[in-house]
């Protein structure tokens, strides 16, 4: 049986695992990113866990998602956020199938989660999608008729960077903001909070935290609907640790998006949340090896 390696490179942590040619995932584990050490150190941990696979399995391919800018065609990183330092140039398709000699394909994180969603998961079944992934910053993919759009240069649905309100769309909306804001508007230290309590207290009735949400949803819709009448997806997934939060944001934010969509497209512009998760970089990863080698 054809088994795969998938790694899920973040920020933080790199989530990996073995898949069989059926998307099934036999074996699922995670370790830490160490992304202060640089591309090089994390290209090397890279190489290690196929290794340690290699030793157990025979392998058909691996199948990485990433945070930064990808090229696809040479699977190498061309941009990436200070976060990881000399990132930028680490080429993982090279170095994994000169030392493996088996094909490795290489696409950024969002775009995998969004092909994930598209194929398997929230968009399961549509034409066109947009997913977004909210965090630390706003990630964005769009999937027409099964593909990623890449765009010219490999830089589609940057959606972070786009410009609101004399601002950016991530500086307004991401999660990280949603903390930072009820933190400022009690008072107290910026560690104080996190996604988890602030919703908690929402739910408790904290007035603060629920203007603090409501306006996170509002420049959430604002920017989802900048992007629709651009794109005009069948359906936006919305992706990210804070959307576990499904059943508090689902009514504001159709409420957001209706608020700011043209009737004529909010109608026929359908909103739902990311059902892979943690699952989603892996997954994705592999459908994109799979794109390029068996379908």
């Amino acid at each position: 049986m054809d088994k795969y390696v998938s790694i899920d490179i973040g920020g933080t942590a790199i989530k990996y695992g073995l898949l069989d040619r059926n998307a099934n995932i036999l074996e699922r584990y995670e370790t830490a990113t160490e992304a202060h050490k640089g591309g090089a150190a994390i290209l090397e941990k890279t190489l290690a866990i196929v290794r340690g696979f290699r030793e157990k399995d025979r392998l058909a391919g691996v199948c990485i998602s990433t945070a930064g800018m990808v090229d696809v065609e040479k699977g190498e990183i061309f941009y990436a956020a200070p976060l990881i330092p000399e990132y930028a140039g680490t080429n993982f398709k090279a170095a994994i199938e000169k030392e493996f000699c088996i094909p490795c394909e290489v696409e950024n994180d969002v775009n995998c989660a969004g092909l994930a969603e598209s194929v398997s998961g929230a968009a399961k079944g549509t034409g066109s999608s947009l997913t977004l992934t909210i965090g630390t910053g706003i990630g964005g993919c769009i999937v027409i008729d099964g593909k990623v759009y890449h765009g010219f240069s490999n830089s589609a649905c940057e959606v972070g960077y786009m410009h609101m309100a004399g601002s950016d769309f991530q500086t307004l909306g991401a999660a990280s903001i949603l903390t930072r804001k009820v933190s400022v508007l009690k008072g107290e230290d910026a560690q104080a909070w996190d996604g988890y309590a602030v919703f908690k207290a929402a739910r408790e009735g904290d007035t603060v935290c629920c203007q603090a949400i409501d306006e996170m949803a509002d420049i959430l819709g604002m920017g989802i609907a900048n992007i629709c009448y651009v794109l005009n997806p069948e359906v936006v997934v919305l992706g990210g640790g804070i959307m576990a939060q499904e059943d508090f944001l689902k009514e504001r934010m159709e409420a957001a998006l209706k608020k700011y969509l043209v009737s004529g497209i909010a109608e026929k512009t359908s909103l739902k949340f990311a059902r892979h998760r943690n699952d989603a970089g892996m997954l994705g990863a592999f459908y994109h090896f799979r794109g390029r080698h068996m379908d």
